[in-house]
């Protein structure tokens, strides 16, 4: 058994992998695994979720504002407009991810959303939340899967509709943030 929850020097039990950085733990704290909904925060996450691909949550957590600042607070009509000028300004700002691929899937995926009715995305990804956990919780982060049947379906359905950088790893892992699980660790105060 590995990381299992741990009382840190607050005298709080969280999940270890919140470790002792204030961001992280705030993040762990205040936005993880709680109930997420409206299709703006939804495009937020699944486009963080998508930067965040082969890189540490908490190096996004730190360039968030920056993102959020570039990207026009993640209002899908705004970013959906974003063109050539604009993959140029992002690429050379320092303060996010420059990578072309997640820019461009960002903006892509922008324009998708900006195609579907209010509320539609929400729905949407809402509709793939497994029922609630029944029996005991994990006692490591090593219990938690990575991909679940709920994140491979959400994914097949994003990536038939033409978002991209929605794999189901990625999904898993917005769904989670999201709270669409609840992965805290047996012992953490968060624990439902």
């Amino acid at each position: 058994m590995t990381d299992p929850a741990s009382t840190t020097d607050d005298e709080r039990t969280r999940c270890a992998w919140a470790g002792d950085d204030p961001e992280y733990r705030r993040y762990h704290d205040e936005e993880w695994g709680r109930p997420l909904h409206g299709d703006r925060a939804l495009f937020e996450k699944m486009a963080l979720e998508g930067f965040q691909a082969g890189l540490s949550w908490i190096t996004i957590l730190r360039k968030r504002p920056r993102f959020r600042e570039v990207f026009a607070g993640f209002d899908p009509a705004l970013v959906g407009d974003f063109g050539d000028d604009d993959i140029a300004r992002l690429m050379a700002d320092p303060g996010i991810i420059r990578n072309r691929a997640k820019i461009e899937a960002t903006i892509g995926n922008a324009r998708i959303v900006r195609e579907m009715a209010e509320g539609e995305l929400d729905a949407l990804m809402w509709s793939f939340a497994p029922a609630a956990r029944r029996g005991a919780r994990p006692r490591a982060m090593g219990e938690v899967p990575a991909v679940t049947p709920e994140s491979q379906a959400m994914s097949a359905a994003l990536r038939k509709r033409g978002f991209r950088f929605v794999g189901p790893t990625t999904m898993y892992a917005l769904m989670q943030s999201a709270g669409m699980v609840d992965d805290h660790l047996e012992g953490c105060w968060r624990a439902a």
